[in-house]
């Protein structure tokens, strides 16, 4: 059975690449586009982001003082005891696994629960961190707590480092 399907691009689509440098006759001859001369009308003449056409770049220039903490910054995801209330059913467990099925988590950091709401309801917790004031509206509703902390990220071994013996140095 053949099929007569009438496929067309609407118009403007799909334009049509132009042609430079072919000679004056195709009206992008010459330069090609490029203007007159200098370094980024040559082949392979591009610079850097920052490049300040050869005087020294300001993020060279400028000193570089002191030190953060923000790249060993800890990151929670937080979760209110108020929306564990609306979800969660008498008796069950919060834990990793149920706070994700239940669309609370979006990343992979730890988490922890904070006393925003209050908990009507009898629940066990499993989770890396808990607030001082979540702690307590948690005990006062008879539900429970155990911290599980996050296992640390093990540092690959490097190629010329051995593992060392239980026994020390020998």
């Amino acid at each position: 059975m053949a099929h007569d399907f009438n496929l067309r691009a609407p118009a403007g689509a799909n334009k049509q690449k132009k042609v430079l440098g072919r000679g004056q006759g195709s009206g992008r001859g010459t330069t090609a586009g490029k203007g007159h001369k200098g370094q980024k009308a040559r082949s392979g003449g591009k610079t850097y982001v920052g490049f300040e056409g050869g005087q020294m770049p300001l993020y060279r220039r400028l000193a570089r003082r002191g030190f953060s903490n923000a790249p060993f910054k800890k990151e929670w995801q937080i979760v209110n005891l108020g929306e564990i209330d609306k979800r969660y059913a008498e008796g069950e467990t919060v834990d990793l696994i149920s706070l994700h099925e239940k669309g609370f988590l979006k990343g992979k950091s730890p988490v922890k629960v904070l006393a925003v709401g209050d908990l009507s309801k009898k629940l066990s917790f499993k989770v890396a961190a808990v607030s001082a004031g979540a702690k307590d509206k948690i005990e006062k509703a008879g539900g429970d707590i155990i911290l599980n902390p996050p296992l640390p990220k093990a540092r690959p071994r490097k190629k010329n480092e051995k593992a060392v013996k239980a026994g020390g140095n020998k």
